[in-house]
């Protein structure tokens, strides 16, 4: 089996306890997130990884303080605003994933604003999963087969994985290869359920602010000491 690294996810922990170390606030933590993410943006960009998905707010994030959600989405639409630039210079094409119900107006407009902004880019596809769990993304995949279902546009006799897989947030992108944590937490926390079956995983007590290329390249080559067995 290949053991190509195609798409790299992150499940991006331990912002508020490297706050909480340097005695700064939690906001703190979260920005110095951000630019690690940044940071490994470009990394993957110059290692030829084509497609890296990042956990930024989880369906279960919305629980919690209302200051510390409301500081989370005051950043996000001040890195949407300006690093648009730097993502069309460097070809990078957005796409978000989860449920945007629960998003106000403004954080849907730059969203879409986003997405159409650099949607004919192909170097890298950055995935943002922004109010997104698993779970939901399934609920969500079966209510819209369902509907197609009872319309007649698909028989049930012709579900398989591969139409199923259409349904989906992450409809057009390849399951993650590689799947990594930070801040020590060994669990994946209702993330990308259904693509990770055959994903490999990567944990680090490095905290994701101080996550950075070399720790990438460390995950990397651990992943190519791997070999992929796909259940065989």
């Amino acid at each position: 089996m290949t053991n190509k690294l195609n798409h790299i996810a992150i499940i991006m922990d331990g912002n508020a306890r490297w706050a909480a170390k340097r005695n700064l606030s939690t906001a703190h933590g979260h920005k110095q997130g951000a630019e690690a993410a940044r940071k490994i943006l470009i990394g993957c960009l110059k290692l030829s990884i084509p497609y890296l998905t990042l956990y930024t707010f989880s369906s279960e994030n919305w629980n919690r303080n209302p200051k510390e959600i409301s500081d989370l989405m005051d950043l996000l639409k001040f890195y949407l605003k300006n690093e648009l630039s730097l993502l069309i210079k460097h070809n990078v094409k957005v796409k978000v994933i989860g449920d945007r119900s629960k998003l106000d107006l403004d954080t849907k407009t730059l969203i879409k604003h986003c997405e159409e902004s650099t949607k004919s880019n192909n170097k890298l596809t950055l995935q943002i999963a922004l109010s997104y769990g698993g779970r939901e993304e399934i609920i969500a995949a079966q209510k819209k087969l369902f509907s197609d279902i009872i319309s007649d546009k698909l028989k049930i006799e012709n579900l398989d994985e591969e139409i199923f897989e259409k349904y989906l947030y992450t409809a057009g992108v390849p399951d993650p290869d590689l799947l990594i944590r930070t801040s020590g937490e060994q669990r994946i926390s209702n993330f990308l359920l259904w693509q990770n079956a055959y994903t490999e995983f990567y944990f680090t007590k490095t905290l994701w602010p101080d996550f950075n290329l070399s720790h990438l390249k460390r995950a990397i080559k651990n992943y190519y000491n791997r070999e992929r067995r796909y259940g065989l």
